[in-house]
């Protein structure tokens, strides 16, 4: 099983590093508040490291300084917004590249993008088309997954532990493999194949651990021995690809796969190779990170656990769980939402300032690199009453949504991967309710690590006991 403790808290670092290596440095801070570089080779990577996290410096400084702040990474000024008023100021509604899938292209050093505003929206649809299709087609897939966890769980005594991240990783790499590449990952060897290939590629970034600079100084290229094994499984995966897209392309099948969608567009095959790649890696994190959060908060918050049990079976009855009814399941969508704002699901964004800006007054040089202080924007108490609490009930509020679809977790602009993962988390949480009370284990803490995805630092585990 695929350790996601591999992601080290200096991942964040190593995306931050990967898109700033692409481009020039920016000297002017431009007075911006904020904190000088500690370090001149390094800047202010000795404060981001003793913080323990991206994400908790960012939180530091931001009470610091306000919503507009700014260091340095090495020698390159980064500007970070903390606000939702600060963010309207700088996101544009018609940019087209996900910042989650760009700093992952960056890691991966995919650049195929050819930086023409038509070809990036073609592709944005594709690849938007890509995940309606294989939800719809492929809904009886995730059905027959989510029983067969339910029945592993059914089986187990009322006392047995379940390591549920370590189930959520499973549950999610089935999901993603067999809804995103087809029926070839029924086989559980051919999964279980992806999965170490996967697990080495993560492995690989875990480098920035130990040399905090990574694309900064080239040390990451001086690690050979992981270089090679890293880049083996990227050729194993992409080999993978290429046979996938070359057995799908002029045919039509009864299973319509995410794949399927770029093939049927007019991409070359690098582009559908990379697209995949990309979709695949984000889509296995965001959503067993989802199904493990929104099941932790469960099982520590029974009242609301209740109530969602109520609504699933008001909805769904005793039935066949469909598609349908699964899009009315209104509360669910709220567990799930307000499952991504209090774990601070994402809790770092970041773009490349394309031109010169300005936020409140101050202007924001050209090729800075612009965070999106996520993590902290998603619990500030100016915008969300009581940010600390769980609470699925303020999404009623209207305006909650429209500020949560502004972040890009909902809405016209929401990341494809997220939308991916609330349908399979919707799913799964229906199946696993119906049979099931899902119960927290008797003084259990869950501490987080804030990574790429956020996570917990140890193995959750709860009990579960059966409703019927």
């Amino acid at each position: 099983m695929l350790d996601f403790a591999i992601f080290a808290v200096t991942f964040l670092l190593a995306l931050v590093g990967a898109v700033l290596y692409l481009y020039p440095a920016s000297r002017q801070a431009a007075g911006i508040p904020g904190i000088t570089p500690t370090e001149e080779k390094d800047g202010n990577l000795p404060d981001i490291v003793n913080s323990g996290s991206l994400h908790e410096f960012l939180v530091n400084l931001h009470e610091r300084y306000g919503p507009v702040v700014s260091f340095w990474f090495g020698r390159r000024l980064v500007v970070s917004l903390g606000t939702v008023d600060v963010l309207k100021q700088h996101i544009n509604p018609n940019k087209t590249l996900d910042p989650f899938e760009t700093m992952l292209k960056s890691l991966l050093r995919y650049q195929s993008d050819s930086g023409n505003v038509s070809e990036n929206h073609m592709r944005k649809k594709l690849y938007e088309n890509g995940v309606t299709n294989c939800l719809r087609s492929n809904f009886a897939v995730l059905l027959k997954l989510s029983e067969e966890l339910l029945d592993k769980w059914l089986s187990y005594p009322e006392s047995q532990h379940v390591p549920l991240c370590q189930h959520m990783l499973g549950f999610a790499m089935k999901s993603v493999t067999q809804m995103v590449m087809g029926s070839t990952f029924e086989d559980e060897q051919e999964v279980i194949r992806f999965q170490k290939n996967h697990g080495t590629i993560l492995c690989y970034f875990q480098v920035w651990s130990e040399i905090g600079k990574g694309f900064l100084d080239g040390s990451l290229d001086k690690s050979t021995t992981r270089k090679k094994q890293y880049e083996d499984a990227l050729m194993q995966l992409e080999s993978i690809l290429k046979k996938i897209i070359k057995e799908r392309k002029g045919r039509n099948f009864s299973q319509h796969i995410f794949i399927d969608s770029l093939v049927q567009g007019s991409l070359n095959d690098q582009q559908i190779l990379e697209d995949t790649m990309i979709f695949s890696l984000a889509s296995c994190i965001i959503t067993a990170k989802l199904c493990t959060w929104a099941i932790c908060f469960l099982t520590t918050y029974e009242e609301i656990q209740k109530k969602l049990y109520e609504e699933i079976d008001q909805v769904l009855g005793k039935g066949p769980i469909t598609s349908e009814k699964i899009e009315k399941l209104r509360y669910c969508r709220q567990v799930l939402c307000e499952t991504v704002r209090t774990a601070k699901l994402t809790p770092v964004s970041a773009r490349l300032q394309d031109i010169e800006g300005k936020i409140d007054k101050f202007i924001i040089p050209r090729e800075t690199l612009v965070l999106y202080a996520l993590g902290v924007v998603l619990q500030d108490p100016s915008t969300w009453s009581s940010p600390y609490k769980f609470d699925p009930e303020r999404f009623d509020d209207e305006s909650i949504m429209k500020t949560f679809s502004l972040l890009g977790f909902s809405g016209t602009r929401e990341c494809p991967e997220l939308r991916f993962a609330y349908m399979v988390a919707a799913v799964l949480l229906s199946v696993l309710l119906r049979r099931l009370h899902l119960l927290s284990v008797e003084g259990q803490v869950i501490e987080t690590k804030y990574e790429l995805v956020t996570s917990s630092k140890e193995e959750a585990w709860i009990t579960v006991s059966k409703r019927y």
